[in-house]
């Protein structure tokens, strides 16, 4: 298995990871994620973690790599179904995963990343205001 399938659902994408990710395959998630955030121009990035039951320093820099490209390609990034051990990992390991957010479930997890589309598009409504009652 050389690629972890990527899914989009309306303005996501919804990765499940559900092997234990060695190094190569991360690379290419990484790259292939990357990618269809820009190509499909997703808002939101959704990986489900659930059946991972080891991450390491390499695997959690990827999370945190995919979080800030993606961020750059103006999307958030979600992280459901965390291990409790690998939280404790991940902290152990000093890897706080800056820009990534977390929730418990995929259901919280795109509740949450709907809640951030709302408030950014409500952000943008009201910056195109400013600037229509700047114009006139």
């Amino acid at each position: 298995m050389d690629k972890i399938p990527i899914l989009r659902m309306g303005a996501f994408l919804l990765v499940t990871i559900q092997v234990d990710l060695y190094d190569r395959l991360a690379l290419n998630l990484e790259a292939d994620l990357v990618q269809m955030v820009n190509k499909t121009n997703a808002k939101g990035v959704l990986i489900d973690i659930s059946a991972v039951s080891i991450v390491d320093s390499f695997m959690g820099r990827i999370i945190g790599n995919i979080a800030s490209m993606s961020r750059i390609l103006d999307a958030e990034t979600v992280v459901v179904g965390m291990q409790p051990a690998v939280a404790i990992t991940l902290i152990e390991l000093g890897l706080p995963l800056k820009g990534v957010h977390t929730a418990l479930d995929m259901e919280r997890g795109m509740n949450f990343l709907k809640t951030m589309i709302d408030v950014e598009a409500d952000d943008d409504d009201q910056d195109a205001a400013d600037y229509d009652s700047i114009a006139e």
